[in-house]
């Protein structure tokens, strides 16, 4: 059984800075593409960044390209989103997701957690 379990999140001011972590189970981790996506109320899931099996390519949404970065530990199956320059609009439930592929992790990959809450204060 496929587990993602997210933790990190947290309420920071704006301007501040939270990371936040999966952990995998249940999978071949480095055969996964590991990827973030955010969800605000009444509103569809974004995708916010992803990063391949080896860890060498990252790929960012425009709208977190610069002020996130995402890195995986293949070792202790985890993956993790560093988010500096928070706004109040970054305020959303954050989801760890998994995918074999690239082109479904980015927009509908086969495996989420469960979510964790940032928000970010003005």
């Amino acid at each position: 059984q496929v587990h993602l379990v997210e933790s990190g999140g947290g309420l920071v001011q704006a301007g501040g800075s939270l990371r936040l972590s999966c952990a995998a189970s249940g999978i071949s981790f480095d055969r996964y593409v590991m990827a973030w996506f955010r969800q605000e109320p009444g509103k569809e899931r974004e995708f916010l960044a992803a990063i391949t099996q080896s860890g060498n390519v990252p790929l960012y949404a425009d709208s977190v390209k610069g002020r996130f970065t995402i890195s995986r530990d293949n070792a202790n199956n985890t993956v993790e989103l560093q988010m500096n320059g928070l706004k109040p609009e970054d305020t959303a439930i954050y989801f760890c997701a998994a995918d074999i592929r690239v082109a479904t992790a980015t927009r509908q990959p086969d495996f989420w957690g469960q979510g964790t809450q940032v928000t970010v204060s003005s």
